[in-house]
């Protein structure tokens, strides 16, 4: 009897250690994990300010119209920002790219949303 007693005992104080040494791994890990976590979050917000103001002025235009000023004046190929050459070269693309004269209506849609971009 006095010999089961103390392997409980022995038992008792061996998982008591194992539960130790498991709560510690834990707290190295998390501790490990929330500083990998901290320095990511200050790369991330580094690398926002870097883009600066220009970055954050093409987002949302992009978010707006789905595409950039660069993507939209090279789908309706325009170099100027001019309204008068915008106009003219949105008609004449749509139009070559009307479905009932044999265009793409992909195309027609992209040249659309190229005038919408602009």
């Amino acid at each position: 009897m006095e010999k089961v007693a103390r392997d409980v005992s022995r038992v008792r104080s061996q998982a008591k250690y194992l539960v130790q040494i498991m709560v510690m791994g834990a707290q190295v890990v998390g501790r490990a994990f929330a500083r990998a976590l901290r320095q990511e979050f200050a790369a991330s917000q580094a690398a926002a300010e870097a883009r600066g103001r220009a970055g954050q002025q093409s987002a949302a235009a992009s978010s707006i119209s789905g595409i950039t000023l660069q993507e939209a004046q090279q789908i309706l190929n325009i170099s100027t920002l001019s309204p008068e050459e915008i106009q003219k070269n949105y008609e004449h693309l749509f139009k070559a790219n009307d479905k009932s004269v044999g265009g793409s209506f992909y195309l027609q849609s992209k040249v659309s949303v190229g005038d919408v971009g602009m």
